[in-house]
């Protein structure tokens, strides 16, 4: 997909960003109008592909609005400890998974809590963070304990040790990076009913060519305006993370959407975002490369020459 270049503002490094761009005025005037889960309802187009080369530091932040990519890199490094509380989140300030819980508290309860009071028992209060704050099963869960089940003597099932996808991950392109296998996958079938919300960005794929790392995400169901922007932070960073535990240059992030939509209720931002023009280079760094994936702090995540339009703010679809 290419869009029409409006002027030459952008570096060509910034393509990309066109090319989202335009994902977006297709969606909203090409894609078909539904019904979704949320009940607010979207316009759907199903299949796109983004290409983006991540080499000499490359990022995909959006310079068209602001995206609060310190929240997307806690939340990605949040998902490699296997959590699935958003405690250890809201002590750092990151809200974005609040609304889940939050609505089945007030669900459940029947009490018109308001968020920021919800939040703050979370942080202040272990056993109701343990309570309500818990989203079940997702992504971390999946990435680096994925269930195991044995047979036992007693012809019963018991619970075995679980799988680190993450931790597989890098061995294996140290061991053979020619391999087909190299995924971390988190679409369990048996525990979708436990999540607060099944996977969107469900698979990644890595791939070897020349020391050049590159990652294809299959996300099944993306909101291009609130929710993709994150998504491509957050995989370009786990990809230089990966690459660098394993001795690898970054390549390229591919991303494949499933069903790729806009809320009917973005019209705003739509407008907004269209009118404005890419121009910028950010960059991304890591300042260390510790022993283990495992062993990256917030503080290692550098990111430069980032120098965005300003936000624009757009209701969340629970």
């Amino acid at each position: 997909m290419h869009a029409h270049r409006k002027s030459s503002k952008a570096a060509p490094e910034q393509d990309w960003e066109r090319h989202y761009l335009a994902l977006i005025r297709r969606i909203w005037h090409e894609g078909d109008e539904r019904l979704d889960r949320t009940g607010v309802g979207t316009r759907s187009i199903f299949g796109p592909q983004l290409r983006i080369d991540l080499a000499e530091g490359r990022v995909p932040l959006l310079t068209t609005k602001r995206v609060f990519w310190k929240a997307a890199a806690r939340e990605m490094l949040w998902f490699l400890t296997g959590s699935t509380n958003i405690r250890p989140l809201l002590e750092q300030g990151v809200t974005i998974w609040s609304d889940w819980p939050l609505a089945r508290y007030r669900r459940e309860t029947g009490r018109a809590i308001g968020q920021e009071v919800f939040e703050r028992r979370i942080v202040e209060d272990e056993a109701f963070a343990q309570r309500w704050g818990d989203l079940g099963p997702v992504y971390g869960k999946q990435w680096v304990d994925w269930p195991t089940y044995q047979y036992g003597p007693d012809g019963k099932f018991t619970r075995g040790p679980g799988i680190n996808q993450v931790a597989l991950l890098v061995e294996g392109l140290r061991r053979d990076p020619a391999g087909r296998r190299l995924i971390i996958e988190g679409w369990n079938v048996a525990e979708l009913d436990q999540m607060a919300l099944p996977p969107c960005h469900k698979t990644y794929q890595f791939h070897v060519v020349k020391n050049r790392l590159s990652c294809q995400l299959y996300q099944r169901s993306c909101d291009v305006a609130l929710g993709l922007p994150f998504n491509l932070f957050g995989a370009a960073l786990l990809t230089r993370m990966v690459a660098a535990q394993a001795g690898y240059e970054p390549g390229e992030l591919v991303w494949t959407g499933g069903d790729t939509h806009l809320y009917l209720n973005h019209a705003e931002l739509v407008a907004e975002q269209l009118a404005r023009e890419p121009a910028g280079e950010p960059r991304l760094a890591l300042a260390r490369v510790p022993a283990s994936i495992f062993d990256y702090r917030f503080e290692d995540i550098v990111v430069t020459d980032y120098h965005p339009q300003p936000a624009i703010r757009a209701p969340v679809a629970v």
